[in-house]
């Protein structure tokens, strides 16, 4: 292993160590710090979806980096608002503590620990994959993007919710930085006792790609896009591509 291999696999362990020590209060930072308005991106994400595929019956949902599981709880039920039936609905993950949280809230769904570069799943198996708020701490980008494409069918949707980084922010886009940079990480880190992993987050998102750059990747990964906005002062933005 070269070393530049070795410095990103140390990289996406101690993400991952991170997440498993912050796992227990995970759920109670996100409502505080999100008040609760996640929600309505991640509704919008599922439906959105579930009306570009336009299919009235779906396999396989696959959400990758799932954590506590709440994206997954969020496509089964849109569905069932749609009248879309759904055969199953998988969380992948890499930390063990998320897991562990998820199996607890939603016992009925099936889970893999791995990371997003290496999915546990047969080719062309999967109708559906989100990656929500993960694809910034996945250190092979690129990889897990190919990855995606070879487990989806043809036709098949990716669907990333996350935090971008603006190169170029407005007053509105400074407010929303002041906010990400000086305020979650000392809400998160209070609940989490965990300042570290909280002032990760805006770390992570200055280190990350732009809106751009990511559709690009997309592209160069076998994707075509479908779908791009950004919600809330430009907090978070959705992206939807199509296997092509």
């Amino acid at each position: 292993m070269s070393t530049q291999s070795k410095q990103k696999e140390q990289k996406q362990e101690k993400i991952v160590s991170m997440f498993n020590n912050i796992a227990p209060t995970y759920d109670t930072a996100n409502r505080i710090m999100s008040m609760g308005v996640d929600k309505s991106w991640r509704r919008k994400a599922c439906d959105l979806a579930y009306k570009f595929y336009a299919k009235d019956s779906i396999d396989t949902i696959v959400d990758v980096a799932c954590g506590t599981g709440d994206m997954m709880e969020f496509w089964r039920s849109r569905a069932q608002k749609s009248g879309i039936a759904i055969g199953k609905i998988v969380g992948v993950d890499p930390s063990v503590g998320m897991l562990d949280v998820a199996r607890i809230k939603f016992p009925k769904f099936a889970y893999y620990i791995s990371k997003a570069t290496q999915i546990p799943l047969a080719d062309a198996s999967s109708d559906i994959i989100s990656i929500t708020y993960g694809i910034r701490n996945v250190v092979e980008r690129q990889e897990a993007l190919r990855e995606f494409n070879r487990v989806l069918k043809q036709n098949g949707l990716v669907v990333i919710l996350e935090f971008m980084k603006n190169e170029n922010p407005s007053l509105v886009g400074k407010i929303r930085n002041f906010y990400m940079n000086k305020v979650l990480p000392k809400i998160g880190g209070y609940i989490s006792k965990n300042l570290e992993a909280y002032e990760y987050l805006p770390n992570s998102i200055e280190d990350f790609s732009t809106v751009q750059n990511l559709q690009k990747e997309l592209q160069a990964a076998g994707f075509e896009m479908l779908y791009t906005k950004s919600f809330s002062m430009d907090i978070s933005t959705l992206l939807i591509a199509q296997k092509i």
